[in-house]
């Protein structure tokens, strides 16, 4: 069982990296490439929580899968907000 202590710690760390996923999603719609290593951070640092969070959600109570699922859903919304955004295609295209 986890603690609920762990499951809010956790849910701050989600919520810390959501904001920081979201400040690059936002600088990368409007700047495009100039922050592609932060972009790419941002992304991966999402991945690596959402694989925590499917773990913690195995020793979890009811309630705390609950309070997890929510979170799940932002994180992937978001991850899928960044992957449509195209954030890696080039500035110009040589094929004509």
């Amino acid at each position: 069982m986890t603690t609920r202590q762990s499951i809010d710690n956790f849910i701050n760390r989600c919520e810390s990296a959501i904001l920081f996923a979201e400040e690059q999603y936002e600088e990368g719609s409007r700047q495009e490439h100039y922050h592609d290593v932060e972009f790419s951070e941002a992304m991966h640092e999402l991945e690596v929580i959402l694989q925590q969070l499917l773990k913690m959600t195995e020793s979890a109570n009811p309630q705390q899968r609950e309070q997890l699922h929510r979170v799940r859903l932002k994180i992937q919304q978001l991850q899928n907000k960044m992957i449509l955004l195209n954030h890696d295609r080039p500035l110009y295209s040589t094929w004509h």
